[in-house]
């Protein structure tokens, strides 16, 4: 297993190709766009399928509730998904990626009542405390990695604007879904304190982070990938926002794959879903796409990528995305290939597709639990990643898989954290700002 603070950048992609330039113009719906509009949303399932999507969203719940630290809230990075009685794993290292993924599972949990309301609230509220004050910041900004109970950093982390932006992603979905004044005081300051104008570093786009040492990492978020999310909210700020403009400053770069043409950089397929947990892109765009409909080509294309490869992957199993794999942790996938993809299954890569190509996502989910189950479930659903071929099942779960997994099959089924995050004054009005109308 790879040490956590390569596994926070692997992640993010931090080595990128960028190939193509960005698009121009407004450029009339696709055949796949128009086609986009004829899924259901939110899902309709029949009770077989509804149960099933529950209970994995039930497990996912009592993982950001379980796995994170009473004291401060914090959620771990990863833990033993074979644990029981909900023993919290002795693992050190908390995601602040992970926390924000859970304080958004801790809305989910406490709109389906999978936990008691009082102990939700409790525990929301102990955690914006924590990152309100003695939580470590620089600029308003959060470190990657940190010690679960006392908040510093890991050796050697980066300060990671990322990470901080899927954060207050959670954090803005608490402030709107509990209308507690303490809540909103909490998450009102945490939000308006965040200095988005330093991490640009005097440029035209985000620095990648920032490390004590050092200073500001020399690749910038420059391209489209997971950080739609991070422009958006610093766009949106109420008291350090950066200029709209600053929208069209990352490249559109397009990828080409058999029939699909799709806007990607070369980066695992989790950059398309990120972004659209929070943010509702459904029938919108911008001057340049329909990010939505985007995502779709991009999961089609990722489907038929892992079908050509002649790997093991079927239509009952296949989906690959940054995740553990036998040797350790890879930013594996696409297309284009990326990575040593040996036949290994991630079922983050579907589950967290759901809302973009349903029927095939909820096919795949499905047919794993009943082919696998015995190997590869466990307390808090599916693990990381595995290879039943090899007879190699992942021990572990990880925070931000579960959490993209959770936060889009609750998506798909009721739409509810994008109407509850969408109730912010913020994103909608920086969505406006940049130029997205609906259609």
């Amino acid at each position: 297993m790879k040490a956590v603070p390569s596994q926070g950048i692997t992640r993010r992609s931090a080595t990128r190709l960028i190939a193509g330039s960005v698009l121009t113009g407004l450029a009339l719906p696709s055949l796949t766009e128009k086609l986009a509009f004829a899924a259901p949303r939110p899902g309709v399932l029949n009770p077989a399928d509804t149960a099933f999507l529950d209970e994995m969203e039930r497990q996912a719940c009592l993982y950001f509730y379980e796995q994170a630290d009473p004291y401060t809230g914090q959620v771990l990075d990863r833990a033993n998904n074979r644990a029981s009685g909900g023993q919290i794993d002795p693992r050190f290292a908390s995601s602040i990626a992970a926390t924000g993924f859970g304080l958004t599972a801790l809305c989910i949990a406490d709109s389906r009542k999978y936990l008691p309301a009082d102990h939700i609230r409790r525990r929301v509220l102990t955690t914006l405390q924590f990152y309100l004050r003695p939580m470590p910041t620089e600029h308003g900004f959060y470190y990657h990695f940190n010690d679960v109970k006392t908040g510093l950093p890991l050796l050697n982390i980066e300060v990671s604007p990322i990470d901080t932006s899927i954060l207050l992603c959670g954090i803005l979905t608490c402030r709107a879904h509990f209308k507690d004044p303490k809540i909103t005081d909490l998450a009102t300051q945490i939000y308006n304190r965040v200095d988005w104008p330093w991490m640009l570093n005097s440029g035209k786009t985000f620095a990648l982070g920032w490390l004590p040492a050092t200073g500001f990492l020399t690749p910038r978020w420059d391209h489209y990938a997971e950080m739609m999310m991070m422009y958006l909210l610093a766009i949106g700020s109420p008291t350090h926002p950066i200029d709209p403009s600053f929208w069209s400053n990352f490249s559109r770069p397009r990828v080409r794959f058999d029939k699909f043409n799709f806007i990607s950089g070369h980066d695992p397929l989790f950059i398309h879903l990120y972004s659209h947990a929070w943010f509702d892109f459904y029938r919108k765009r911008d001057a340049f796409a329909d990010y939505f409909s985007n995502s779709i080509t991009a999961v089609r294309a990722h489907k038929a990528f892992c079908l050509s490869l002649n790997r093991g992957y079927t239509d009952d199993y296949w989906g690959v995305t940054a995740s553990d794999w036998m040797h350790g942790y890879a930013a594996w996938g696409g297309p284009p290939l990326m990575g040593p993809v040996d036949g290994t299954v991630v079922p983050c890569a579907t589950a967290g597709a759901m809302p973009f190509l349903p029927n095939d996502c909820l096919r795949v989910l499905r047919s794993l639990k009943e082919k696998f189950g015995e190997y590869a479930w466990g307390r808090y659903g599916p693990c990381d990643a595995f290879h039943p071929a090899l007879a190699w099942y992942d021990a572990d779960v990880l925070g931000i898989d579960l959490g993209i997994s959770l936060l889009m099959m609750e998506n798909f089924r009721s739409g509810f954290v994008w109407s509850t995050f969408m109730q912010n004054p913020e994103p909608g009005n920086a969505m406006k700002l940049v130029g997205f109308r609906n259609y």
